[in-house]
């Protein structure tokens, strides 16, 4: 299970709002980690969200009894960090918020699995978003034997 994540963005508060939008949640000023952030809430029973740093910002570890912070170190570039958020949307409304935003997008077949739609926010941060027919694939692909069937190791030549 899932509670949160972070990830970061050139337009923080936008790019929350437009999370945001995919659950039909909300966005919120976000700023105990570093000024400037957002969060998107889905307003789901378990508090799930994406806390949205400015582009530049990593976590450091603080010494001693302190939390971590956000420091802002000027790097910019794509990242490996991407998540599957599910959504009530359908893939359609998907498309054209991701049209709306200029955001690339596209419907992916993930290992001939499950199908997700892949969206690139700002061009460089990807998400893959899961209407509720996708969630089914997903979880039927990722259950126990299934899951371990698709990602075995190929047989020895």
């Amino acid at each position: 299970m899932l509670f949160h994540l972070s990830i970061a963005a050139h337009d923080p508060r936008h790019v929350a709002e437009v999370i945001a939008e995919m659950w039909r949640g909300e966005a919120h000023y976000f700023p105990p980690v570093t000024p400037g952030s957002w969060i998107a809430m889905a307003g789901d029973d378990r508090g799930t969200a994406v806390e949205v740093y400015p582009i530049d910002t990593v976590l450091r570890e603080e010494e001693g009894d302190a939390d971590s912070f956000g420091d802002r170190t000027g790097e910019t570039r794509f990242t490996a960090t991407h998540a599957a958020l599910a959504t009530p949307l359908t893939q359609d409304e998907i498309m054209a918020i991701a049209a709306r935003e200029g955001w690339p997008a596209k419907f992916r077949k993930r290992g001939g699995a499950f199908g997700v739609v892949e969206l690139w926010i700002e061009g460089r941060q990807m998400m893959e978003l899961l209407t509720p027919a996708m969630q089914a694939e997903y979880l039927a692909a990722m259950a126990g034997a299934n899951y371990r069937t698709m990602f075995s190791p190929p047989p020895s030549a």
